[in-house]
């Protein structure tokens, strides 16, 4: 099922006191955060801006001019969308959502809803005022089981949601507009991280838990048979030793940082990004493959700050060329990398030199 996504950004900032969708964030605006992270499921992205928009477009595929109201900001973006099965609508002041709340909605649409959205319970307690003269008094205490607080992004099934849209309605959200044209909506778990911004202190990002984050990776390759296939260890092409046998160039240190930025991110392992089993990838050199995973870090609101690599093989000897590695690899992550190397003691399948294993450990921070 093909998705597009809808990223709302044509609101006025009024509370904000200005266009906070195109704030700056780190080196790009709140917006292009936003649509990067709709990247990571949609193969067509549409932004929706404010009449006068005079950007570049943020990253989108297409830039169309909202309305009035936020119901008609999102038909004007839902109709570039005719050609795509799954519309993930998701608002541009919400550039922390990570890759995995946008998966998580499009997979309970393919899973049969009509519509997944991000709820988290409430937590805290709910209390119904009413003005009375100049003081605000309580009225009542409500009960808050069952209740959801909602966010974007939210998936739908295109065509229900176009229906939902149809009588021209406004709401809040879409979702209430799928509801009460009796679709079925379920909800995901939400991520407190994911903040809409609305004040202009915001923008610190005060809120996410944990701006530093640990990831740890681990990758091992056998020695291939093939006496003419080249070995690559740490985006060096290491002469007079056999390559390693693998779906890509097999190099198992720029595999292991991969995977720990991925970690650090909480973005999953390297074989979720780049399957084993693809076509695509067969043969792909790892310095793309790092580039990538870099990319989809800095999409989800990382930056890599730095990385230490161990290297374990009986052979080659690899004390000439650690420094050449760390080097290559800190160039791609944009961050400081070491790389140290080690034998196995002659203990099991690496100690008898059937092949290299590497591990690796990246420290990010939240952008």
């Amino acid at each position: 099922m093909s998705v597009a996504a809808v990223v709302v950004a044509a609101g006025r900032g009024t509370r904000f006191g200005g266009a906070k969708q195109f704030a700056p964030l780190g080196s790009s605006t709140v917006a292009a955060r936003s649509v990067s992270l709709a990247r990571s499921v949609a193969q067509l992205v549409v932004l929706v801006v404010p009449p006068g928009y005079d950007g570049s477009g943020e990253g989108a595929d297409v830039v169309v001019e909202g309305g009035d109201t936020r119901a008609d900001s999102v038909r004007a973006g839902l109709a570039q969308c005719a050609a795509s099965d799954i519309v993930v609508v998701h608002d541009a002041a919400r550039p922390w959502a990570s890759p995995r709340l946008f998966e998580a909605v499009v997979a309970g649409v393919r899973a049969g809803a009509d519509g997944a959205i991000p709820g988290l319970e409430v937590t805290d307690t709910l209390k119904r005022v009413e003005l009375v003269g100049d003081e605000r008094h309580v009225a009542a205490t409500e009960d808050r089981a069952g209740l959801v607080t909602v966010q974007t992004p939210q998936a739908f099934r295109r065509e229900v949601l176009e229906r939902a849209h149809a009588g021209g309605a406004d709401a809040t959200d879409d979702a209430a507009l799928v509801e009460a044209a009796g679709g079925r909506v379920v909800v995901v778990p939400g991520e407190r991280s994911n903040v809409k911004i609305t004040a202009p202190e915001d923008l610190a990002a005060p809120h996410r838990s944990g701006g530093l984050r640990i990831g740890h990776g681990y990758d091992v390759h056998r020695f291939s048979d093939d006496p003419q296939r080249p070995l690559w260890l740490g985006l060096v092409r290491v002469a007079g030793s056999p390559g390693l046998l693998g779906h890509s160039d097999a190099d198992v240190v720029t595999h292991a940082v991969a995977d720990a930025l991925l970690g650090g991110a909480h973005l999953g392992d390297l074989g979720r990004h780049f399957p084993d089993d693809d076509p695509a990838t067969a043969g792909i050199a790892s310095a793309e493959l790092l580039a990538s995973v870099v990319a989809r870090v800095a999409a989800a609101g990382f930056r890599p700050l730095s990385v230490d690599v161990t290297v374990v093989a009986e052979s080659p000897r690899l004390a000439g060329v650690i420094d050449t590695m760390a080097s290559a690899l800190g160039t791609v992550v944009g961050a400081p990398v070491s790389v140290k190397a080690t034998t196995a003691e002659h203990l099991g399948a690496l100690g008898r030199g059937e092949g290299i294993a590497a591990t690796a450990v990246a420290l990010v921070e939240a952008s």
